[in-house]
């Protein structure tokens, strides 16, 4: 008789449970947590001016989000996923293979990656090649020969006389952040090629290529600090000699606290993101499940908050937060992509 009691009370939950997941009226939002200030501020600025609930939004980080958006249609599933680089055409089968086939792509701007330390300790004024020295798991031997060796520089000074004798310590993401992708990318595999045998790699062996430019050491000299941007920076307070990874905007934020380091020479600046010449740059973007639209309450207004210019324009609310938008007619395209719903199609 319990038993029976038992099962018809865990029936009666999960049919609460299914009931209480297929009247979602909420727009379920994760992904990037360099996107996730821009989202958050347009899902509040929706559910204040408009008659739908402010959508939830998670930092997940991107891959994590690309992961949980791709798992399947149905209310159980994110609506969009945030994402600080473009999503991998490996993520685009893994969701077709989920019944996720029809995916609408949203370039919201731009932003910068900076390598930023504490405003009371001296500006670091860095080369993409000193980052990949500092950072790479493997490095050219010094006595020459095109030979690979564990990295063995302990201080910034070990990597470049100029810079200061401190230990090398460096607080960044994790694997599952578009960040780190971006970084790795842009700054270490810009600093990886300035050799010339590695460079040379490329053509030869392209996967041992990027195993030598985008792999991070392991042995302490790379703090691996989650996808809270906003605990590198309490950390890099409380730790002068340490240096941080995160997007411009969290520096543009927080700029009483933390300045960002020069790197070849262009400091992280609003102007010097926006017109490239800051070689850490990268854009930003969401991904919108086109089969939720018109299921979950309130997607395609969203849609339009975001892609208006009081908050991706020129002058839009969203620059306030940091990001850097996008040239007029680019921001014109995307609306339209939106407007139309039109399906994303990667170049094969």
């Amino acid at each position: 008789m319990n038993n029976r009691l038992i099962l018809a009370a865990a029936l009666t939950a999960a049919a609460a449970s299914s009931a209480q997941a297929a009247s979602r009226d909420y727009i379920s939002i994760v992904g990037s947590s360099t996107v996730y200030p821009f989202s958050t501020v347009v899902a509040e600025t929706f559910g204040k001016t408009t008659a739908y609930k402010t959508p939830k939004v998670e930092s997940t980080g991107s891959g994590g989000g690309l992961k949980l958006f791709c798992a399947g249609v149905g209310v159980e599933h994110p609506d969009i996923t945030n994402a600080s680089r473009r999503i991998k055409s490996s993520e685009v089968e893994n969701c077709a293979k989920n019944g996720v086939t029809d995916i609408v792509e949203v370039k919201v701007g731009y932003d910068g990656i900076v390598i930023a330390n504490s405003k009371s300790a001296p500006l670091m004024h860095l080369t993409r090649r000193d980052v990949f020295l500092a950072l790479a798991k493997k490095v050219p031997n010094v006595d020459g020969g095109g030979e690979l060796i564990d990295n063995p520089y302990k201080t910034w000074k070990d990597v470049n006389d100029n810079l200061p004798a401190t230990a090398i310590e460096v607080l960044g993401p994790p694997p599952t952040s578009g960040t780190r992708d971006a970084f790795v990318e842009l700054a270490m595999e810009g600093g990886c090629k300035t050799f010339d045998f590695i460079k040379a790699m490329k053509k030869q062996d392209k996967k041992a290529y990027k195993g030598v430019c985008h792999t991070i050491r392991e042995d302490g000299a790379f703090i691996e600090a989650g996808e809270n941007d906003n605990l590198i920076v309490q950390k890099l307070e409380s730790n002068p000699a340490a240096l941080g990874i995160f997007g411009f905007s969290f520096l543009d934020q927080n700029a009483d606290k933390v300045q960002g380091s020069i790197v070849d020479n262009v400091a992280p600046t609003f102007d010097a993101i926006a017109d490239g010449s800051y070689p850490v740059s990268r854009p930003l973007f969401f991904y919108v499940k086109k089969a939720h639209v018109g299921k979950i309450p309130g997607i395609a207004e969203y849609l339009a908050e975001f892609t208006s210019d009081k908050a991706w324009g020129d002058e839009g609310y969203l620059v306030d937060k940091g990001m850097i938008p996008m040239p007029k007619q680019e921001r014109s395209q995307f609306a339209a992509d939106v407007k139309g719903l039109n399906i994303l199609r990667l170049a094969k």
